[in-house]
């Protein structure tokens, strides 16, 4: 609406020689993410479909992609009434439980397809049985799944609003999705897949009358138990071995976390996204003219714009550029004056440049720093990125406390130059403002009277000089108000203290004038510093961002807080403020402190969600080791997660947390489905061994469809620069666990249940 006025006022209010162009549109950028998701979702959707259709048939695939239409149409009315709009992260939850809303409907429809090819009761009977036989499980595998990502609902601080919609849209999800997957699914799959076993007119037969007498299906028969007993069986029958497949696997999550500790995979809040705009501030030393500053500034300006991906470059001068999310949180809106320059940079649409706006950004940094130290000492240029997730002061803040002033300032100076000799630790600087000099007239009440001069006038004199004064106000015709006429001294004859003390001010009785160095006694002292505090106490703070080998500033901490320890003895906070200031304090702050409340709020929640699965287990099971044996599940995923981090070389951010969160509920619904059914051929008589090869052969292919339809949900984020971490998790993570899951968790149930043999008896 507001282009569409704009182009409404040319020619009528804007002068033909006057060109409008808009340089910043968010509503652009919001819609253009929003496409985006909407064609990755549709893309999920095409390709669970796909997989379904190759792997089931396009009866089966009919039957389980009905669950996402209606799941998603519940979901996003619910949205509705919830008064959630459209936006990034409610599309990203769709996609992110595009792969698991079909998996309670895969499960029915595949185990209803293999009780019709068993053909030994009636289709409405075998239908009947089962859905009988994957109900509970279902149930409470879904309600494990929910479980599981439900406590990401209380995350506190900034990011609590930022990720409310994704365990509230995926809770709705999975709810509204194991729904169909116990009513419309039955009767999709009776009527489709009914169809493909109806021709042995087993609708008319009476229970009893011979049919079944030769079942046409056999787990035994199947390739798939005859491949899951070639595995299984070896281990089965020698503890031994069984034992070494867990002390392997037991390596195995050692050595992904040790990914961790030796920082081949970095831990961030969230990577930088693909923006189209960056940031340049400049700073020199107060007390540097308009001039000077602008002159800096237009050079940084020719140095930028000749990068190619740089479309035009918008330069501010002793003010601030329009505020942004980010300039609100770092108070760029509140820089004023002739020693700052804010620099707007557009870059090219992201899908005409093959450079993401943050590589873009790293090497705008060597120009700019070049162009600042030719300028001289004193001058900062920082290239700013719009922030991923919440804004900060700055990604690596360091707050320093101190009893007073001197030993604030000497600790912020030791700080300072530590974080200037960091490889990876650029744009340095801090609150304290350079020093300046400052003249001070203090008027001499005995000479001014002596003069005949009144001291308010001497004082409105100098005001009138400097600042200016409004002397009348001009009618010029056709004004809407009158012109106010202010006088003041010209550029020159301000630009000295001589020259001001050599002002003429007049007498009382208006007889000539008096110069002001006659009145006043003249010296100059060091202007008073600015004073920061945050929670009533003086603090300094020295600010930095992290570029280069290492982009995440928890290893810019952990580099620089043993050498300040060593060197300054001050003490060290990591996530609350000083109490009593005493002595030199450094409280570490910026992207840090959300990293850490993120993070811990996810443990927290991960920490419930495996508390809320075990006894949901326990409760159906009544159990208190079965439950552990399902369970054991969970740690698997990290097999996957840690070097496939690795692998796509992407942090673990936030983002892969909830991916491995989400990923403890999938796999203990295998865990679920496998022991369910080995358990209930236990009951039926069925031998240990036995009962753990035919749950293997019978559950591998839901297993493994709904893991697939997880990846393949998860991969069509796997590029996306926020949430790339969730699919890698998602997508490494699945497929290493499940495939572990179908040998340990039937492996350590063995090892739980199965009576001890004499070593006379392993054969």
């Amino acid at each position: 609406a507001l282009e569409a006025r704009l182009r409404g006022l040319e020619g009528v209010l804007i002068p033909a020689d006057v060109t409008v162009e808009v340089t910043r549109n968010y509503g652009e950028t919001a819609r253009d993410k929003v496409t985006t998701l909407k064609e990755h979702l549709g893309l999920a959707i095409v390709a669970v479909g796909l997989v379904i259709l190759f792997t089931m048939g396009w009866r089966a695939a009919l039957v389980v992609m009905m669950a996402v239409p209606v799941t998603f149409a519940l979901t996003l009315f619910v949205y509705q009434v919830f008064g959630y709009t459209l936006n990034r992260v409610t599309l990203f939850a769709l996609i992110f439980v595009t792969g698991i809303v079909i998996d309670d409907s895969i499960i029915v429809a595949e185990n209803m397809e293999r009780h019709f090819s068993m053909r030994d009761r009636p289709l409405r009977q075998a239908a009947r049985a089962a859905v009988d036989e994957v109900g509970n499980p279902t149930i409470l595998a879904t309600l494990t799944v929910i479980a599981a990502v439900l406590p990401m609902l209380f995350v506190s601080g900034l990011m609590g609003p930022y990720m409310s919609p994704m365990p509230i849209g995926s809770t709705l999800a999975m709810l509204f999705s194991l729904g169909v997957a116990l009513t419309i699914t039955p009767w999709l799959a009776y009527r489709l897949l009914g169809r493909a076993h109806a021709g042995d007119g087993r609708e008319e037969a009476a229970p009893g009358d011979g049919v079944g007498e030769a079942p046409a299906y056999r787990v035994e028969d199947t390739r798939l138990y005859r491949f899951y007993a070639r595995i299984m069986g070896p281990l089965l029958a020698r503890r031994g071995r069984l034992w070494a497949v867990m002390a392997g696997v037991s390596v195995l999550l050692l050595g992904a976390g040790a990914l961790f500790v030796t920082r081949a995979v970095s831990v961030k809040m969230l990577p930088f996204d693909d923006k189209n705009e960056l940031q340049i501030i400049v700073d020199v030393p107060e007390g540097t003219t308009l001039e000077a500053t602008t002159a800096l500034a237009q050079d940084v300006a020719r140095a930028v714009a000749g990068v190619p991906e740089v479309r035009r470059v918008q330069l501010f001068a002793g003010t601030a550029a329009p505020v942004n999310f980010n300039g609100l949180i770092r108070h760029y809106y509140l820089r004023r004056g002739p020693h700052v320059a804010d620099l707007q940079v557009d870059l090219i649409d992201k899908g005409m440049r093959e450079a993401r706006s943050h590589d873009v950004a790293l090497r705008l940094r060597p120009l700019v720093d070049s162009v600042a130290a030719a300028w001289g000492a004193g001058a900062r240029v920082k290239v700013v990125e719009v922030p991923p997730g919440p804004p900060v002061l700055s990604t690596l803040v360091a707050e320093v406390y101190g009893p007073d002033d001197v030993s604030r300032t000497a600790l912020a100076e030791k700080v300072f130059a530590a974080f200037q000799a960091h490889p990876s630790v650029v744009d340095v600087d801090w609150s304290r403002a350079a020093a300046q000099e400052r003249a001070v007239w203090r008027i001499d009440p005995e000479r001014a009277a002596l003069a005949g001069v009144d001291k308010g006038a001497a004082i409105a004199a100098l005001r009138a000089a400097l600042a200016g004064q409004v002397a009348t106000e001009l009618a010029v015709p056709g004004a809407r108000t009158p012109v106010p006429v202010r006088v003041r001294l010209e550029t020159a004859g301000r630009a000295g203290r001589e020259r001001l003390q050599a002002l003429g001010v007049a007498r009382a009785d208006g007889r000539g004038l008096v110069p002001l160095a006659e009145l006043v006694d003249a010296r100059s002292e060091v202007a008073p510093q600015p004073i920061d505090r945050k929670n009533g106490r003086r603090v300094v703070y020295v600010t930095a961002e992290v570029a280069g080998r290492i982009e995440s500033p928890v290893y810019a901490i952990l580099d620089l807080a043993g050498p300040l320890a060593d060197e300054t003895g001050a003490l060290q906070l990591y996530r609350r403020g000083p109490g009593l200031v005493e002595g030199g304090v450094l409280k570490w702050d910026g992207e840090w402190q959300i990293t850490y409340e993120v993070f811990r709020d996810l443990g927290i929640a991960f920490a419930g969600a495996l508390a809320l699965i075990y006894v949901l287990i326990v409760a159906w099971f009544g159990s208190f080791v079965t439950p552990a044996v399902m369970m054991a599940a969970i740690p698997l995923t990290l097999v996957g997660v840690a070097p496939g981090h690795v692998l796509f070389g992407a942090f673990f951010t936030a983002t892969s947390m909830i991916g491995m969160i989400a990923l403890a509920g999938i796999m203990v619904r295998n865990g679920i489905l496998l022991i369910d059914y080995l358990e209930a051929r236990r009951a039926d008589g069925v031998p240990l061994e036995r009962a753990i090869l035919e749950a293997g052969a019978v559950r591998t292919r839901p297993i493994a469809l709904t893991a697939g339809t997880v990846v393949i949900g998860a991969l069509v984020i796997l590029f996306d620069p926020i949430f790339q971490g969730l699919a890698v998790s998602l997508v490494t993570g699945a497929l290493a666990s499940t495939v572990l899951t179908l040998v340990v968790v039937p492996g350590l149930y063995a090892l739980l249940r199965a009576p001890r043999r004499t070593p006379s008896q392993e054969v």
